[in-house]
């Protein structure tokens, strides 16, 4: 049977995160994500749906995330849906909540207060478990897709192809 995890948000944050360690000193962060939605009904009525998506966050990422957002912040949040269990203590009813678990988020411009990026020493860019891609080395050229087209009056165009 095959099956796929992966699921992409943006949204802003409603709270703080809130951080903790564990006492093997494993960072764990956690938030909560608003991700609107609007759309127009047949009436022509416009019409918003907001939906609170509760994100977890473990070791470096969670304290990028703890160090770096606040509430209202803009995130682009990467990750696999993960579903908690519980027994409620008063009532003894089996109970369950989806939420996401992590695997990697990227900085978003925007929000109230003109979101990170830059400001207050933030790092913009995208933040996962891979790890970043090599850069050449000084004096090398950069890879093709990465140099600028060259100027139009220095294309040759009586390459074959």
């Amino acid at each position: 049977m095959a099956s796929f995890n992966k699921v992409i948000l943006m949204g802003n944050l409603t709270r703080d995160p809130e951080m903790r360690v564990t006492p093997t000193g494993m960072s764990i962060c956690k938030f909560t994500v608003a991700v609107n939605r609007k759309f127009k009904m047949q009436s022509g009525e416009e019409r918003e749906e907001v939906a609170f998506i509760d994100v977890d966050a473990f070791g470096k990422q969670a304290e990028v995330i703890s160090k770096f957002f606040t509430k209202g912040k803009p995130i682009l949040v990467e990750g696999r849906l993960k579903q908690d269990k519980w027994e409620d203590k008063n009532t003894k009813e089996k109970r369950s909540k989806l939420g996401v678990s992590l695997e990697g988020f990227s900085f978003v411009s925007g929000g109230r207060d003109g979101g990170p990026g830059g400001e207050d020493g933030a790092p913009g860019g995208n933040y996962d478990d891979a790890a970043p891609p090599a850069r050449p080395a000084r004096g090398a050229s950069a890879p093709a897709a990465q140099r600028p087209p060259p100027p139009a009056d220095q294309i040759d165009e009586d390459v074959p192809f």
